[in-house]
């Protein structure tokens, strides 16, 4: 049974007519750029979220380039942030040119470890970008308790995490603004690049519009110098066919990590990911740490099991990042885990046999 880390054709085909529709409509009216598409998808995403407003832009690196950016952040200034995120996290605060101050994750929930951010936090930190990762939440409370403590904006890092929830309340809505990757893998994917950024305030939706929009809300009457970028009415399109079902295929990614922690269970030599209380974890991964993970890999592959490595480097033992001269006692638990962490097939067209499957030949890896 060959089993793909993600199988974004089952998906297709449990939409096709919807998608097929969509694309043809944008392509017969030449909707390319900006009109009803891309102003359906923000108005119905921002409702659907429960946000005044959405503003789509090309994707989720550029939606945190440009909240930075419009926040005023730049040469001098540090932003604090988790280090075992994708490098579009860490790299847009180095693009402003400011600089990223990485922080050790959690031991069990992996996300950034709240309770050691106060001690990284100098007179030059401008904002703290919270990820949370895999679909499992940061602890909002804490959170934003610093940033009143010390008035610092919160830039929450939702690529992973679509209607993730912490108390109750949607992840992306806590901080000033949040940034959404509609990259195709996602659980709300385009069939390209994409993103958005999310905020209640009027004033920074104004800002980050203008700017991702060559600095201009009208064309030819440039306010400001800025970038483009643009979701293109494509994506928008397909986004809005995809949308009546995210909620749905939030709930079945649940159902799905309930059968992995069912099957399991019984494996001592793995260690399954734990849900943060009173939260709703959204399972874009689902990561469990294991021993010997490279022949583990190995051996699946034999049995045609698809599986990944979120992330085999963590930040700052990159080479992007030499010149920060961090050590590896400075990140003691996110060092350790890089070397265990394995994230298993799940998407919500998955189904149960193929997860008892995958469980199967782990355990039997393991002579369990």
């Amino acid at each position: 049974m060959k089993i793909p880390f993600v199988d974004l054709h089952s998906q297709y085909l449990s939409i096709k007519n919807d998608i097929d529709n969509a694309i043809f409509d944008v392509i017969n009216e030449s909707g390319f750029i900006g009109g009803k598409y891309v102003n359906k998808f923000e108005e119905e995403f921002s409702k659907l979220y429960g946000v005044k407003h959405c503003i789509s832009v090309a994707n989720g690196t550029d939606s945190l380039f440009i909240i930075m950016k419009m926040l005023g952040i730049g040469a001098g200034d540090e932003v604090i942030t988790v280090c075992n995120s994708w490098i579009s996290t860490s790299e847009t605060i180095s693009l402003t040119g400011a600089k990223p101050v990485f922080v050790d994750i959690d031991p069990f929930y992996y996300t950034i470890n709240e309770d050691e951010i106060e001690m990284k936090i100098t007179p030059r930190t401008k904002a703290i970008i919270p990820v949370h990762i895999f679909g499992q939440v940061c602890d909002m409370e804490k959170i934003m308790s610093l940033s009143q403590k010390y008035n610092l904006p919160i830039i929450e890092d939702c690529a992973q995490s679509h209607f993730s929830e912490f108390n109750g309340q949607r992840v992306g809505t806590f901080g000033i603004a949040s940034s959404f990757s509609f990259y195709p893998g996602k659980n709300l994917g385009a069939y390209g690049d994409a993103g958005c950024i999310l905020t209640n305030f009027d004033e920074m939706a104004y800002k980050f519009k203008m700017f991702s929009r060559h600095g201009a809300l009208k064309k030819h009457e440039h306010i400001i110098e800025g970038i483009n970028s643009r979701l293109d009415g494509i994506q928008a399109a397909i986004l809005c066919s995809k949308l009546p079902h995210i909620i749905k295929w939030t709930d079945l990614r649940r159902e799905k990590a309930i059968l992995y922690r069912k099957y399991l269970s019984i494996n001592t030599y793995i260690v399954l990911p734990i849900e943060r209380e009173n939260s709703l974890h959204s399972y874009h991964l689902f990561v469990i740490r294991v021993q010997n993970r490279d022949s583990l890999i190995e051996y699946l592959k034999k049995y045609e099991v698809e599986v990944a490595i979120h992330y085999p480097k963590i930040l700052p033992n990159l080479k992007a990042y030499e010149y920060l001269n961090y050590k590896s006692s400075d990140f003691p638990i996110a060092n350790l885990y890089q070397e265990e962490i394995l994230s298993l097939p799940i998407y919500p067209e998955i189904s149960d046999s193929q997860i008892k499957y995958v469980c199967d030949k782990i355990n039997s890896f393991y002579n369990i």
